[in-house]
């Protein structure tokens, strides 16, 4: 038999924590991710609150994380990790599309945004990127974001406040978006219908809106703008 390189031994592995609330999806990450030499899925977490202990026991150079998280969104988690570790690199990994999340993602402090359909080339090269200090973001997405910073900074109405809302109260704006009604956002998000209806009231106020009607016509209106 071939004796092994010592190199080999001692190469460098960045450590990886995956973070969703699907355990298929994370079997198929840890595949993937321990094929490769210079990577190493090192644990893995269902919920926020499990997400944050492991970074503190594991140390992990990187967290792939999913937006749709039972309790605390992908998005509010990449927040509070971004305000605690400033070094640590996050990937957000989403089943969403691009042009409703990235932007948030990235204002929320990650440092790439891949769609889970992507496939495992295009994951590897994501998580590399980021590893380098790069942002990662599909390069169909990269135009958008480029033209929505711009109307940031020149305090477009509506994009500004669509910004107030909180990460929570921006998933259930997006169904409201898709004409889903308070049972099926409830359904969809893991919470009640008085949560639901209590979100509606604090985006209703946030975008000074005076009825339902009013709110769910200007979540059709954006989620139509979304998609141009």
């Amino acid at each position: 038999m071939t004796p092994k390189n010592p190199a080999e031994n001692t190469m460098h592995r960045y450590r990886i924590l995956i973070v969703d609330d699907h355990a298929i999806v994370r079997d198929g990450l840890f595949k993937i991710i321990n094929q490769e030499k210079d990577l190493e899925a090192c644990g893995e977490a269902e919920k926020a609150d499990e997400a944050m202990k492991k970074v503190e026991a594991l140390k992990p150079d990187i967290v792939i994380i999913d937006i749709s998280l039972e309790g605390t969104s992908g998005i509010e988690l990449t927040r509070n990790l971004r305000e605690r570790y400033s070094d640590l690199r996050i990937l957000v990994l989403s089943m969403h599309k691009e042009s409703v999340y990235a932007e948030r993602a990235l204002r929320a402090g990650a440092d790439g945004y891949i769609m889970k359909q992507e496939n495992g080339d295009k994951l590897l090269g994501a998580i590399r990127l980021v590893l380098d200090g790069k942002t990662y973001v599909n390069e169909r997405i990269q135009t958008k974001l480029i033209r929505s910073l711009s109307r940031s900074l020149g305090q477009h109405p509506e994009s500004s406040l669509v910004d107030r809302l909180g990460s929570r109260e921006f998933e259930v704006f997006r169904l409201i978006g898709k004409s889903y009604g308070a049972r099926q956002i409830a359904d969809e998000l893991k919470i009640s219908i008085k949560t639901v209806e209590a979100h509606r009231g604090h985006i209703r106020a946030k975008l000074n809106l005076q009825t339902t009607f009013e709110l769910i016509q200007y979540a059709r209106d954006w989620s139509i703008s979304e998609q141009l």
